[in-house]
C-alpha cells in the first residue's frame, strides 16, 4: 500500500508527499529527522492522506495535488478534515 500525504504547519503552510509507510514517514516528519522543507518550516501536522495499491498511481496523484492552486488544495482537506486536526495524532 502507498499513500499520498498532506502536511500543514501551525500557519497553514503545506507540503504533499508519497510514501509506502505512512507512519514511519510522519514519525520522521515530526521528528525533524526530514532534512529540508518540511523541517525548516516545521510542517509536520498530517491533516489529509489517502492510499493507492500502485506506486505509479501514488506518484502521479501525488504531482496531480502538488500542480494545484492552494485553494484547491485546501478544498480537499477541509472536504475530509474540515478542522484541520492532526490526523497523526490518532496513530
Amino acid at each position: 500500500m502507498y499513500y499520498v500525504y498532506i502536511l500543514s504547519s501551525i500557519h497553514k503552510t503545506l507540503y504533499t508527499g508519497v510514501t509506502n509507510d505512512l507512519l514511519r514517514r510522519l514519525y520522521e516528519h515530526k521528528n525533524g529527522l526530514v532534512p529540508g522543507f518540511t523541517r525548516k518550516y516545521k510542517v509536520d501536522r498530517l491533516v489529509y492522506f489517502e492510499a493507492a495499491e500502485d506506486i505509479r498511481a501514488a506518484i502521479a496523484r501525488e504531482k496531480q495535488i502538488k500542480g494545484w492552486v492552494r485553494s484547491k488544495k485546501e478544498a480537499l482537506i477541509d472536504s475530509t478534515n474540515p478542522a484541520w486536526n492532526d490526523l497523526g495524532e490518532d496513530f
